[in-house]
């Protein structure tokens, strides 16, 4: 008997901007079988020279109403400045609800929040929020450990520790300003947000922040006057079930090994993960880059276990994110395909970005930020 098998159909992708993470994405959906990106809006004339450079088969889009109109488009990919995230949601909703992957964070104002949250019980195709952190192996195998509760226990205490560079230089230098980011808090850390709230499997009820600009940025000046945007954190998160968690931030602290440590507690033991900042930073007189590791520390008998959670090595080149920006469009392209389901969706986004933007009020006047009742009520927020 003669059998045939059809090639798969081909995923077309449209992105709507594409600077510095717009083009790790490409170099990302290249590695993916059965995938094409066959349209870009960026206005930036050298990143889209760059982006058309990396994805030959795309053409450029005057606008993104071209890109989302487009017969060759099945799904999209919203990578432009935060800012521009919320306006460019609804217009695509309003003109062709596709499938999207967005970029966190999914907005950076409290009135997005909830104007977003209905949007999202309205719009036919599925949302994906990028929150690249869930899919980092080392990050995954922690997660894995900490849901399983065989070496800690149920999780009572969790610490993120993220010691990193500054932020990089983008067109325009928008990512100065808190008015266009949301603030350090929304913008970088929206994504350990989210992760506290996967790892505890709780929701936040209660968030106080420390913080300050201490280092960073100051000797710049631009038009809008000397960016203020955040260089170093503490923020403490309570959640409804009684968990604990903990940010620490410094963006002055590129000369560890490690980027970010990761560590849960439970009355079993403790599990803490470490996870190396871009290979590209790595300076090679120090031979090769750290491999990340997690370590299994039980209480009873006591020894702590080190695993090595090596990266694949394509995956680990597409990218600055441990190769979890690939895993992560893994799973999106199989969303679209109709063969998987939305892990990470709108409402986690906005979740993450309401929690950023209390941590940030919260440094802001010294308060802790209460998200049961208020001006940042999660239940009024969300709908």
């Amino acid at each position: 008997m003669n059998t045939t098998t059809s090639a798969p159909a081909t995923t077309r992708y449209g992105i709507i901007g594409c600077g510095m993470m717009g083009q790790e994405h490409l170099r990302n959906i290249a590695l993916l079988p059965g995938a094409q990106v066959t349209r870009i809006f960026e206005p930036d004339a050298a990143m889209l020279a760059s982006s058309l450079a990396l994805a030959p088969g795309a053409q450029s889009a005057a606008s993104l109403a071209e890109v989302v109109l487009s017969p060759d488009v099945d799904c999209l990919l919203i990578t432009s400045p935060n800012f521009c995230h919320a306006d460019q949601l609804r217009e695509i909703a309003r003109l062709r609800p596709l499938p999207l992957l967005l970029e966190k964070p999914a907005c950076t104002q409290l009135d997005d929040v909830h104007s977003l949250a209905a949007l999202q019980a309205s719009y036919p195709a599925p949302i994906w929020v990028a929150m690249e952190y869930r899919y980092m192996p080392p990050v995954a195998l922690l997660a894995q450990e900490v849901h399983g509760q065989r070496h800690t226990g149920p999780l009572k205490m969790l610490t993120i520790r993220e010691h990193r560079f500054p932020f990089l230089v983008k067109v325009g230098d928008w990512n100065r300003f808190n008015r266009y980011t949301g603030g350090t808090l929304v913008e970088k850390c929206c994504h350990f947000f989210d992760l506290m709230r996967h790892l505890t499997q709780s929701e936040p009820v209660r968030v106080y922040a420390s913080a300050g600009v201490d280092h960073n940025h100051r000797d710049e000046t631009y038009p809008e006057g000397t960016p203020d945007i955040l260089d170093n954190a503490y923020v403490m998160v309570d959640f409804a079930s009684g968990q604990r968690a903990m940010l620490e931030l410094c963006m002055f602290a590129e000369g560890a090994r490690y980027q970010e440590e990761i560590t849960g507690v439970g009355p079993l033991g403790k599990v803490e993960c470490f996870v190396p900042g871009p290979g590209r930073f790595w300076p090679p007189h120090l031979g090769e880059a750290p491999v990340p590791k997690v370590v299994i520390s039980p209480r009873h008998p006591k020894g702590p276990r080190e695993l090595e959670v090596p990266v694949d090595p394509v995956a680990l080149a597409a990218g600055d994110h441990n190769g979890s920006t690939l895993y992560q469009h893994q799973k999106f392209n199989a969303v679209v395909r109709g063969q998987g389901t939305v892990e990470v969706g709108l409402r986690d986004g906005l979740i993450a970005v309401v929690m950023g933007l209390a941590a940030q009020e919260s440094a802001r006047t010294g308060q802790a930020i209460d998200l049961t009742s208020g001006h940042y009520a999660l239940s009024e927020l969300m709908g």
